[in-house]
């Protein structure tokens, strides 16, 4: 697939781009995207909730009532379930959400989600770019640019450009990521994907 280079003011240059069919054209596998998706989001999962059951609950141990003759059940203590105040049955406890995927898996799946976008023509390749200091409004104006300001967008760099990540840390549905840092979730969940000729040279090392 040949693609055309954009400049940040949305204006499409004389040159072009071949992606690479190796990443780009491979035929997706739903199976592989979903077992990373499923991991990444487990991986955002704290795992701190916690509920107290019988034994932790801090109030007296005297037996509230006789244990025969009342017409009712029988009640040994105010900490029980049944009563408001008192611990609850099997709740949730502290754990570790995240689980191991092979990496084979993981290659695929990015593989699959940058197909998927390729063929919606979901991608845009723009130049390397940077700021000359963190301003909302200079990256508004890209996203104006490419009719994208009411669509989320993921801008892929190749390193890390603190002006570029603070100018879009306000804006709502833009993110912006490196290509060392892309994950089948994030790729997937933004409606356009604006890739740096650079980091598109990266993202072909890494997953060719």
């Amino acid at each position: 697939m040949e693609l055309v280079i954009h400049n940040i003011n949305g204006v499409a240059t004389s040159r072009k781009v071949v992606l690479n069919e190796d990443i780009f054209g491979v035929k997706p596998n739903d199976h592989a995207i979903y077992l990373d998706t499923k991991q990444y989001l487990a991986n955002q999962r704290q795992g701190t909730h916690k509920s107290k059951e019988k034994s932790e609950i801090r109030a007296s141990t005297r037996k509230i009532k006789k244990q025969k003759g009342t017409g009712t059940a029988r009640a040994g203590s105010v900490k029980s379930p049944l009563f408001v105040g008192g611990g609850r049955v099997f709740g949730p406890k502290p754990r570790d959400y995240s689980f191991k995927l092979n990496k084979k898996v993981k290659l695929l799946a990015r593989r699959s989600a940058l197909a998927y976008k390729a063929l919606e023509d979901k991608i845009v390749v723009i130049e390397d770019f940077t700021f000359d200091a963190p301003k909302t409004k200079s990256f508004v104006q890209v996203l104006d640019s490419f009719k994208s300001a009411d669509r989320k967008a993921l801008f892929v760099l190749a390193a890390a450009d603190s002006n570029v990540v603070l100018s879009s840390r306000n804006v709502q549905r833009a993110k912006v990521t490196t290509a060392g840092n892309l994950n089948t979730y994030e790729i997937l969940n933004a409606n356009n994907l604006f890739i740096t000729e650079s980091s598109l040279q990266r993202i072909t090392e890494m997953f060719s």
